[in-house]
């Protein structure tokens, strides 16, 4: 999708004058962005320099797609020109990247990111790499493109830049379809573009581009399947192996008898549900099925972007959002792996979506409908967040209301991956989530659940084992409020929010921006830097490690004979009274608390700042 399209020769023509205006008021109407004055100024300084450069070249019917936003991803390229190939008569593409940079050189640490002179904060990706990485993520998704990748290349250009100025950024640009230009060099580039198209008009090749079908390319499948089939921890067993048998059967059964599947897949915490979508993502690209996986998580999807596609633009893209479907073609995919599916949501839509694309249409519908081969991942009892509806009930209701079958498959009868069955069940009594009363611990071979005496105990267990490169994190209860970070110097550091007594911690990072040593929220489960944050239910939900330290706030008490939510004691903005009712925030406490006490693979240590209800879980816990 395009935010606004002109062809070079109507861009510099005086109706056009308040063009940076016009695209403001776009992006604002279309996708809820609110556009700062420096960006206007931006759009004005660099779009009419690529325009002009192509009118100069006699290319003045090219069209220019500004604000090009990426299939499935939020990420905007500033223009991709359409036109006609000068050699083949076929389309012709180039994405553009414009820098108004003056000095720049490549930093000593890393050659894909820059030092901007006059420019404060952390070194900027590369712009020729981040030119080329967009055309390597549209290659990947675009069919029109599909059977000519070679039509799509790529240019950085800082059109305020002397080439001296940016000398050592060349060495970076080894792709024959990727060129860098300066304001020194404008001659080359117009050149560049005289070769690269036809002065005709680009209207078609435009058309094309923007109505191209969206779906993985071949050579994206085989690349993901070489990815994960080389990962040797993706090993099915027992119901692990018949849910991915019966997903493959609706596979194809989908393409030899054209009959539509849902296919939902119920476990608890450590029961592998995550192993059978990466296994099915990597089969099904094996076998060219176009799929890609979803969830409703940042910290999750950012993970599995980071970790499984291993840096590669193009891969990343096949790990995406629930919400990416809004407009999505009916079976536009043939299969769609929502893994964390109780993270589904009532609706896409929220505050910042446009009117005309707030429908009303429930987000599990957009889900069902995007795929031949829909398949749901869930732990009903995961739903933290209000508005939160993915229950294999909830699915089940809306498929059969389309006239589609079901097939459901448990995970719960198998032993975990990790952790303990007997502690999850222990756990479930422990919340009230179970009938009948909570239980004495009686332990359970190779795993441990021990009560600590403080937070600071609790901290210095887990350190130690930190130290001894075993997985640890603490969590608690959304009971403190969440500063931003403060100034610090030169540097910015988090704010010690939660405070018990002399212990005091902050929260993990908020963003998706590392604060001094403490990685971004998506990451805090899985980088080291994340041990000395208390971490929220949000960033621990879909995680696991080793050991798991639980502090229970003031936001679950033990009175009359029971734990008891306590909403009054929440600090959680999620919870007000206007957006839930009293017996909705004591489900999504109890929930909450479910998810955090399930995270350990060897053990959970449990500490409550209330005395009673310590004193409850001494009698429980020895």
């Amino acid at each position: 999708m395009t935010v606004f399209r002109r062809t070079a020769e109507s861009l510099l023509s005086p109706v056009e004058r308040h063009f940076a205006q016009v695209i403001a008021e776009q992006l604002k109407m279309r996708d809820g962005v609110s556009v700062s004055a420096s960006e206007v100024r931006s759009w004005e300084r660099s779009l009419p320099v690529v325009a002009e450069d192509l009118v100069e070249a006699g290319l003045g019917g090219v069209e220019m797609l500004i604000e090009y936003k990426l299939p499935l991803t939020s990420k905007r390229a500033d223009v991709v020109l359409a036109g006609v190939d000068r050699r083949t008569g076929g389309d012709a593409y180039v994405v553009v990247e414009l820098k108004q940079w003056g000095r720049v050189e490549v930093w000593d640490e890393d050659p894909s990111r820059v030092l901007v002179h006059n420019m404060t904060g952390k070194p900027k990706l590369h712009p020729a790499l981040q030119a080329k990485g967009y055309t390597d993520y549209i290659n990947g998704f675009l069919v029109e493109l599909a059977e000519h990748p070679d039509a799509l290349h790529a240019v950085a250009y800082l059109h305020n830049a002397q080439r001296g100025d940016v000398f050592d950024l060349y060495d970076a640009v080894e792709d024959e379809k990727t060129q860098l230009f300066t304001q020194s060099t404008r001659g080359a580039f117009v050149d560049y573009l005289r070769d690269r198209f036809a002065p005709v008009p680009g209207r078609a090749a435009a058309d094309r581009f923007l109505g191209s079908e969206v779906r993985p390319s071949k050579q994206l499948l085989a690349y993901a399947a070489r990815e994960i089939r080389e990962r040797e921890q993706f090993v099915l067993l027992a119901e692990q192996r018949l849910a991915f048998e019966i997903v493959m059967h609706a596979v194809d059964r989908a393409r030899r008898e054209d009959l539509k599947t849902v296919v939902v897949i119920t476990g608890g915490p450590g029961s592998g549900k995550s192993v059978i979508a990466l296994a099915l993502l990597g089969e099904l690209a094996r076998r060219n099925v176009s799929v890609l996986h979803a969830t409703g998580s940042r910290s999750f999807t950012q993970t599995m972007r980071k970790v499984v596609a291993k840096g590669s633009t193009q891969m990343k893209g096949m790990f995406t959002y629930f919400n990416s479907f809004m407009k999505a073609d009916r079976n536009g995919l043939d299969v769609l792996i929502c893994d964390e599916a109780h993270r589904i949501r009532e609706v896409s839509a929220n505050r910042f979506t446009p009117a005309r694309l707030r429908t009303g249409r429930p987000q599990v519908d957009e889900l069902i409908d995007a795929a031949r081969v829909p398949v749901f991942l869930l732990d009903g009892q995961q739903n933290v967040r209000p508005g939160e509806m993915g229950t294999l009930d909830q699915i089940r209701d809306h498929a059969e209301s389309k006239g589609l079958r079901v097939q459901h498959v448990s995970l719960d009868e198998q032993f975990r991956c990790g952790g303990s069955r007997k502690y999850e069940e222990w756990v479930l009594r422990l919340l009230g989530l179970h009938e009948g009363p909570a239980e004495p611990w009686t332990g359970d071979d190779g795993f441990e659940v021990s009560l600590a005496e403080s937070p600071q105990e609790m901290e210095a267990v887990l350190r130690s084992h930190h130290e001894r490169n075993r997985t640890a994190r603490m969590t608690a209860g959304f009971c403190w409020p969440w500063s931003e970070p403060r100034k610090d110097g030169f540097e910015h550091a988090l704010v010690p929010d939660v405070v018990i007594g002399d212990w005091a911690r902050p929260w993990n990072v908020k963003g998706d921006r590392a604060v001094g040593d403490a990685p971004p929220s998506e990451l805090w489960a899985t980088e080291p830097g994340g041990f000395g944050q208390v971490g929220c239910v949000n960033t621990a939900q879909g995680f696991e490690y080793d050991w798991n330290g639980v502090i229970l706030g003031p936001d679950l008490v033990y009175r009359d004979g029971r734990l008891v939510p306590n909403r009054a004691a929440s600090r959680d903005p999620a919870l007000r009274p206007k957006t839930v009712t009293d017996e909705q925030a004591a489900d999504l406490i109890r929930n909450t608390y479910k998810v955090l006490l399930t995270r350990g693979m060897v053990g959970t240590l449990i500490y409550s700042m209330d005395e009673e209800t310590q004193a409850f879980l001494s009698r429980l816990v020895r």
